[in-house]
């Protein structure tokens, strides 16, 4: 991790973004290093319910055997496998054995979304969260994620806009919390054209963030990009003055 880029985002982002949180990052390590691992959860665990302590500082790290929830397995590329009765989950239900979610409409809409979605293995054991300012020289982020409110968000899209000439440098495809922060963004690395991706739509992880927060994840070489277009672009504006200080006032 650049260093001195660690430094002048804290700066920028405090110039143009005063009190808003700063982002968390995650990437791939083959040991946990001085990241605390998830303590194995007895049961079902949303990933987000331990990502809220990573926004508060805590580094922490998750493999296969601490990450309590089947699709948090495969969207981290820790697992492959899919349930049969997965078809089922997301859509209507098994009567009198399994409660749908009822986010698609049929288990054949399932079945031909799940064919869309390839699976990825991770490339470490290991899968570390660190909140921005506790980066270290031998980190090397992959995702950076903020967790936005509407007037911060509006900021990050229209600055990941600022270098493209095309409509679509954020991507919002359908997919549970844990997916629109690893998963697709992961995916992105190694595009031409990298798109960062506007989340937590998720309705099951919504509790986990606060009523007026969605995420932004965004492959590092975009983000990096993003970094160096701040000083050029709208955030310099009377108009992003504006949006800046309800943002500070609501910090």
């Amino acid at each position: 991790m650049d260093m001195e880029l660690k430094n002048r985002f804290v700066a920028l982002w405090e110039r143009y973004f005063p009190g808003a949180d700063l982002p968390i990052v995650f990437y791939y390590a083959d040991a946990p290093g001085d990241n605390t691992p998830v303590e194995s959860p007895s049961g079902w665990r949303c990933m987000f319910a331990d990502l809220g302590h990573v926004r508060k500082g805590k580094s922490i790290c998750f493999n296969l055997d601490n990450i309590g929830c089947p699709g948090g397995q495969r969207y981290t590329g820790f697992s492959q496998e899919v349930s049969g009765a997965f078809r089922y989950f997301l859509s209507c239900g098994i009567e009198g054995k399994m409660e749908g979610e009822r986010y698609k409409k049929s288990p054949e809409l399932v079945d031909q979304y799940m064919a869309d979605r390839a699976p990825f293995e991770s490339p470490a054991a290991y899968i570390v969260f660190k909140r921005w300012d506790k980066l270290e020289p031998d980190d090397q982020p992959a995702v950076v994620i903020f967790f936005a409110t509407p007037d911060v968000l509006s900021g990050l899209f229209t600055l990941a806009n600022f270098d493209t000439p095309h409509q679509q440098a954020v991507i919002s495809p359908f997919s549970s919390g844990c997916g629109s922060i690893i998963d697709i963004p992961f995916h992105e690395i190694g595009s031409d054209d990298p798109k960062a991706v506007l989340g937590m739509f998720d309705v099951s992880a919504r509790p986990y963030v606060g009523a007026n927060t969605l995420t932004f994840a965004a492959p590092f070489d975009k983000f990096t990009r993003m970094v160096d277009n701040m000083e050029e672009s709208f955030l310099i504006t009377g108009s992003w003055n504006k949006v800046k200080k309800r943002i500070q006032a609501g910090a």
